[in-house]
């Protein structure tokens, strides 16, 4: 797949689901390194003049649509922050890959911080899917620091797909977003962390204009000696509704932090928050172990279900 080798190729297949090159735009980059670019007649991608990352312009009326935009690591000791600002016109129904790809054999760490900006025009429809994936058997870390900033227009909607399942071993997650009249935002999390690994996830969406709404649920599951915090506050300053959810599941010596909180500036703000943490309930492994499988089966099967 253009200017790649094999393990960039397998990177790009586990972030973006990409085997060959995508129809529509896209943007690849591996190892800091710009590795192909495509644009079509509605949608632009331009390098910033100081190379700090790319704006992605999408015009007005643009539907049925996408752009890919993964990034891969594949050399030990590549530490950098990428600022990519999408720029989405009135009237879109577009949906937007991104992820990122660490395979670290070395003994430095490699660092991938990303820092993706949305302007979501009047009545326009996102949909936004986000991975992240390491790999290598190096002593240096994998770390992905993403940051999210969403501006959402009148009548806009947005769905956000977050997923870590492998691989990283410490991830700073920081998303916020604020909504104007009738703006609608959906997010959908899914994190597992295993051995040492280190995951903080955190969201503040700001509901500011009447009829705005926004449904946030995390799902997770800590393995091992590894430890997540899950951060997420709704705040309403109209009459809107917003909703956040964690569900965990705690396994081995896992250790984990819900502080979901909500913040009510109007009367006639509709806020609510659920929390739940717990261990596999051994009914469950017992009913899959009765046919046939060994527990160790039936825990990971258990686990794909609660994660996909």
């Amino acid at each position: 797949m253009l200017q790649m080798d094999e393990i960039q190729k397998r990177l790009m297949a586990e972030v973006a689901d990409l085997h060959n090159v995508p129809e529509g735009a896209y943007n690849f980059r591996a190892n800091g390194k710009l590795a192909g670019r495509n644009t079509t007649a509605n949608i632009d991608i331009s390098s910033k003049e100081d190379g700090s990352g790319i704006d992605i312009r999408i015009r007005p009326g643009t539907r049925n649509e996408s752009v890919h935009i993964p990034v891969v690591l594949s050399d030990s000791g590549i530490k950098e922050t990428v600022y990519n600002d999408f720029y989405i016109g009135e009237n879109c129904d577009v949906v937007i890959v991104a992820g990122c790809g660490i395979d670290n054999c070395g003994n430095q760490d490699s660092e991938h911080d990303g820092v993706h900006r949305f302007f979501v025009g009047r009545n326009s429809k996102v949909k936004y899917v986000e991975k992240h994936y390491g790999s290598g058997m190096g002593d240096g870390k994998r770390i992905l620091n993403p940051v999210t900033e969403v501006t959402m227009e009148e009548g806009s909607s947005m769905e956000m797909e977050m997923v870590q399942i492998k691989g990283v071993d410490s991830t700073e997650r920081m998303t916020t977003a604020q909504l104007k009249a009738g703006a609608q935002l959906v997010v959908r999390e899914r994190l597992m962390t295993h051995g040492n690994q280190t995951a903080f996830s955190g969201y503040k969406v700001t509901l500011d204009g009447e009829n705005s709404s926004a449904d946030v649920v995390s799902r997770s599951v800590a393995r091992d000696h590894s430890y997540q915090k899950f951060d997420a506050c709704i705040v309403g300053n109209s009459a809107c509704y917003g909703h956040t959810e964690c569900d965990s599941i705690i396994m081995d010596d896992g250790k984990i932090l819900a502080v979901p909180s909500l913040e009510a500036n109007n009367v006639e703000a509709n806020l609510v928050h659920e929390a739940a943490i717990g261990k596999i309930a051994g009914d469950q492994l017992i009913k899959l172990m009765t046919l046939g499988l060994t527990e160790k089966e039936a825990e990971e099967q258990i686990i794909n279900g609660f994660l996909k």
